[in-house]
């Protein structure tokens, strides 16, 4: 079967946004956006949360999409936004993410900054620091996949940059009852991307309604 790109338990709220003004990003704000909580606080409450470090969690619709955040994911394309909040030319090499020496995603990771760094590795996690267009990332990330899918990790901006390059296959979007008004939208409207994906709508007893989209 072929390899498929694919957006996993990506995180709006209602009006569209995912993220604030790359400016308003900072170490004590990841999402540049005040009450970003909001918006994954569903996937927290599972039993199946990968940063999870207690037990318990709920179980049933919610906690199956938090499992299939990982199924089958060979490898994982980010933009710099999300590996951490640093601008222009690297520094130092000190910033690792934000994810402490156990990141979550137990494969390579493709960052797309405009200035290179070292790869380096985190227990099983190697990030890798590339530069190129989105379909040059992806055909290095389905390579280090080794026949499993890619997985688009975000944020907002890069999710659109590989829409725009008509690269995304699969994509599960979870939109959380809340507006901001402000900030880095992923769409005006779902109904947006229609001419290209077939389109499941999934509500949920937290609040959250799933939208999976599938390429037509």
């Amino acid at each position: 079967m072929a390899q498929l790109l694919r957006v996993q338990s990506f995180n709006v709220s209602s009006d569209g946004i995912g993220a604030g003004a790359a400016e308003d990003q900072s170490l004590e704000s990841p999402f540049g956006l005040p009450g970003a909580e909001r918006l994954f606080g569903w996937a927290g409450a599972t039993a199946s949360w990968p940063m999870r470090t207690d037990p318990g969690g709920s179980r049933g619709l919610d906690d199956h999409f938090t499992r299939d955040w990982a199924r089958n994911i060979g490898a994982e394309i980010m933009g710099r936004n999300k590996f951490g909040p640093q601008r222009g030319p690297w520094h130092d090499d000190e910033w690792r993410g934000w994810w402490g020496d156990e990141p979550p995603f137990h494969t390579p990771v493709f960052v797309m900054p405009h200035h290179q760094r070292p790869s380096f590795t985190l227990s099983d996690t190697t990030f890798h620091f590339v530069d190129g267009d989105p379909a040059s990332v992806l055909e290095q990330a389905l390579e280090a996949a080794r026949g499993k899918d890619v997985r688009l990790g975000g944020g907002v901006t890069t999710i659109r940059q590989f829409l725009d390059a008509d690269l995304v296959d699969t994509m599960h979007v979870a939109v959380s009852p809340v507006t901001f008004g402000s900030g880095v939208r992923l769409w005006e409207s779902p109904d947006e991307l229609l001419d290209r994906f077939h389109l499941e709508v999934v509500p949920s007893p937290s609040g959250v309604t799933h939208h999976l989209f599938w390429r037509k």
